[in-house]
């Protein structure tokens, strides 16, 4: 996908008119007109674009905090700090010939830098391409191509990860790409037909008051998500779509409590639960940058806020620590989990401690699909993934699509107002969403009598760890690789700290020697593949479980690893 040309234009009121429809093109899923004035009717679409509504929020509370918690590169400030550093980003990106309607892509750890990103270039209009911080040279690659991003905002490295590196040795590579803005100083300039700018000139730009005028059907964020196949896949939402989704997080929100965030912001949890819902209801904004147990356990007394909210191990990591306290306990009274399997153990440990929890189901695709409340009994809030969210649809299908009876595992189909408009990918999009709007998701659940649904399984395979999803197919290609290695399956092995993590089983040639599991990671990083997505397990089998025609029964694999031993 390659975006085309655009003209804006000043007008005298002060309003940037683009001059044609959004550069990005996608492939579009149906969307039946009823359903369409049905979102509107029950005001889950309304006109509202997302820079009005960050714009709006960020004025609306201006000596409301915001704070990073880091070791190296802590901030603590406020809304208007963050929304005078916001605008000069924009206008940085002005001067240096981005215009708005552009895809413009972040890559940054949890930092100053990185909420003042988000929120400028939402404000200046643009589409936003967030990167996951630990995504390596492949996946960085393939994201700037794919979604056509003009610009690059990211650090000069985060842990083992050098931005700046990834962009000189791809640059030729990357067609679309203009600028590479640093938040910091760059030691070297860009290479090929790339500008590289440091953080000065932000610093030292003007904050931009224009205000855009933007069709709210237009794309707002092309989020990167790990499926089946094994480069990403960029889902697509509109200012409607992800407005829509906001609507579903307040409803979530406890009031008065305040949530230290540990997702990344630019992960879609991050996204949405540490930025946008946080700022449109004016609360506190709490983030780190490194999830450090005992560090976040200091900051829950000192800040008072609640912590572990996403992902299984985020609230298991510190129930788990020596210095988990009561104290700790009375901050934490309430945590949101989803993002990744929830064992019912987690509820039960929880409320040792007085604390409650619930569980929610969705994917970038669809952020909201159901989830428990408060109310409902502990065994409802334990073991399932909840109920419909107000204006979403659930169906339970066979393989015909036929609708099952509650009780009856099927897969899961799903619609409503915060639905994705589809993917870049125009033949996946086709593949994904059905005539009538409903998307396939993939995923096996149950519903019972009371309408509370249970995700079973998987139809498609992807490895969800700590809440970051990750591609069997990618890990399978890199290990195929391996000398030795004649087949590999990836699946999914139950991880109570994670929710799961990647179990590479493999069957070697004949004659070939053992493979170690720290053999096995120092092909991956000679490889430079991303370490998050490496194996946590190694099982060497003399053959596969496998179907009529020979494809290996990944679904018996998995069953293997969750059988107790």
């Amino acid at each position: 996908m390659h975006p085309g040309s655009l003209a804006s234009t000043l007008t005298g009121d002060g309003v940037l008119r683009l001059a044609s429809a959004a550069m990005v093109t996608f492939g579009e899923r149906p969307l039946p007109s009823g359903l369409r004035a049905q979102y509107f009717e029950q005001g889950w679409w309304t006109d509202e674009t997302l820079d009005q509504v960050v714009g709006r929020s960020l004025d609306a509370e201006p000596t409301q905090s915001i704070n990073v918690w880091s070791h190296d590169a802590a901030f603590h400030g406020t809304y208007a700090e963050i929304a005078d550093e916001a605008r000069r980003l924009a206008s940085a990106l002005r001067a240096a010939g981005i215009q708005p309607g552009e895809a413009v892509a972040f890559q940054l750890p949890n930092s100053r830098e990185a909420i003042a990103a988000f929120y400028g270039l939402a404000l200046g209009g643009y589409v936003l391409v967030p990167i996951v911080h630990i995504y390596g040279r492949k996946e960085v690659g393939f994201i700037l191509r794919e979604s056509g991003a003009t610009a690059y905002i990211s650090a000069v490295s985060f842990g083992h990860v050098n931005y700046v590196e990834i962009i000189d040795e791809e640059a030729d590579a990357l067609p679309d790409l203009r600028v590479h803005l640093v938040a910091g100083e760059p030691s070297t300039p860009a290479v090929a037909a790339i500008t590289r700018l440091g953080w000065s000139s932000v610093d030292e730009s003007q904050p931009d008051g224009a205000v855009i005028s933007v069709d709210p059907d237009d794309p707002v964020v092309i989020a990167y998500t790990s499926g089946t196949t094994s480069s990403p896949k960029g889902v697509v939402h509109t200012h409607r779509t992800l407005l829509a989704e906001l609507i579903h997080m307040s409803t979530m929100m406890t009031p008065g409590q305040s949530n230290l965030m540990g997702s990344p912001v630019t992960h879609a949890t991050g996204m949405l639960g540490a930025v946008l819902a946080p700022v449109q209801a004016g609360m506190p904004i709490h983030v780190i940058d490194r999830w450090d147990p005992a560090q976040v356990l200091d900051i829950v007394l000192e800040a008072g806020v609640s912590a572990g909210v996403g992902a299984s191990f985020f609230l298991t990591s510190l129930l788990e620590h020596p210095a988990f306290t009561p104290a700790h306990a009375a901050h934490m009274g309430r945590v949101g989990l989803g993002g990744a399997p929830v064992p019912p153990s987690v509820g039960e440990a929880a409320a040792t401690h007085d604390i409650a929890i619930i569980r929610a189901y969705g994917s970038t695709e669809h952020p909201s699909v159901t989830g428990g409340d408060w109310d409902d009994p502990a065994e409802k809030r334990h073991n399932t993934d909840g109920r419909a969210r107000l204006g979403v649809e659930i169906r339970i299908v066979d393989d015909d699509e036929t609708d099952l009876a509650p009780g009856t595992a099927g897969e899961i189909l799903t619609r409503g107002p915060d639905l994705c408009a589809g993917y870049t990918d125009a033949e996946l999009t086709a593949a994904t969403f059905d005539a009538d709007g409903w998307y396939r998701t993939g995923d096996m659940g149950v519903m019972d009598d009371d309408g509370y649904l249970t995700i079973t399984d998987r139809l498609k395979d992807i490895i969800i760890r700590g809440g970051e999803n990750i591609s069997a197919a990618e890990v399978e290609e890199v290990i195929a690789a391996v000398p030795g290695v004649a087949e590999v399956a990836v699946v999914a092995a139950p991880d109570e700290r994670l929710g799961e993590h990647g179990c590479a089983v493999v069957r070697l040639h004949a004659g070939a020697d053992e493979i170690t599991l720290d053999e096995l990671r120092d092909h991956l990083d000679a490889a430079e593949f991303a370490r998050q997505k490496w194996p946590e397990e190694l099982r060497i089998v003399a053959d596969f479980p496998r179907t009529a025609t020979g494809k290996i029964r990944k679904v018996d694999l998995r069953r293997q690893l969750e059988a107790p031993t």
